[in-house]
């Protein structure tokens, strides 16, 4: 796992600091209840036991503050796995720039759980500086759990520079350069999850994939049918005749949402 940067370090310690400190009488009858839990919830992630400070994490990203949120900051660097996964989405109540920059560092982390759930985290901060980062462990993380959040995550940043990444894990042919073989994605998640972010982010660059997709009787159902739905979003109306061909499809449901794409781009 990358180490912080010195300011993240030195923000670390303050907290941490701050969680030790003795607390006396006046002073505790000065905080709010909110601060009162606060300092509870702080005082707990220095237990020994893993599913104290686990829990401890979960309370303070349960609370939706941004206090609360710094003070889960140390949960970050924690020792076991499942308190540095729970730190990722305790910390997002911070300001998305900054909770983004804290998180990234964890996408290389060991343990896979701990990239899963980061890149998900990273979604919710709907911050475009984590678009690099995801894009590549979407393309070259050997789990399919993590590329499959980092695909939509980057659904949920809807940045326009995830298109090539997306692209390449959707259609490699078209991403590739000539005479260059890549790895084809075989994960149905991962695979229904690019042709999903292609829709959200609603860029015409995917849509040559998107139709790849939808015209690959191999792919699964579900794969085909958000090729289609996505399609429908972007309303490029280069697809129309590939969303045309696809409501006659065997499959109803795939059908169906062909032709509801076909009227999308009519109205475009």
């Amino acid at each position: 796992m990358k180490r912080l940067n010195p300011k993240s370090i030195f923000t670390l310690c303050a907290f941490l600091w701050f969680c030790c400190a003795p607390v006396t009488a006046q002073e505790s009858r000065n905080l709010t209840p909110v601060q009162l839990e606060i300092q509870t919830q702080q005082r707990r992630l220095s237990s020994s036991d893993v599913e104290e400070r686990r829990d401890a994490v979960m309370r303070l990203g349960s609370m939706r503050l941004a206090a609360a949120s710094r003070a889960a900051l140390p949960g970050l660097q924690d020792a076991a796995p499942i308190v540095r996964a729970t730190a990722a989405k305790a910390i997002i109540s911070i300001a998305s720039e900054e909770s983004a920059g804290l998180l990234v560092p964890l996408l290389n982390d060991k343990d896979e759980f701990v990239r899963r759930e980061t890149a998900y985290a990273l979604g919710h901060t709907r911050s475009r500086s984590a678009t690099a980062a995801l894009s590549e462990r979407l393309l070259n993380d050997k789990e399919d759990g993590v590329r499959g959040a980092a695909a939509v995550a980057l659904g949920h940043i809807a940045d326009e520079a995830a298109v090539i990444a997306l692209v390449g894990t959707l259609a490699p042919e078209l991403s590739a350069p000539a005479k260059t073989k890549q790895k084809r994605e075989s994960n149905d998640f991962v695979l229904r999850a690019a042709a999903v972010a292609l829709g959200q982010i609603r860029s015409r660059a995917g849509t040559a994939a998107l139709v790849s997709a939808l015209n690959n009787e191999k792919f699964p159902s579900d794969v085909r049918r958000e090729a289609a739905r996505s399609l429908g979003l972007i309303g490029d109306p280069t697809a129309a005749s590939a969303l045309r061909a696809a409501t006659t499809a065997a499959d109803p449901f795939l059908s169906e949402i062909a032709h509801e794409a076909l009227k999308k781009l009519s109205r475009g």
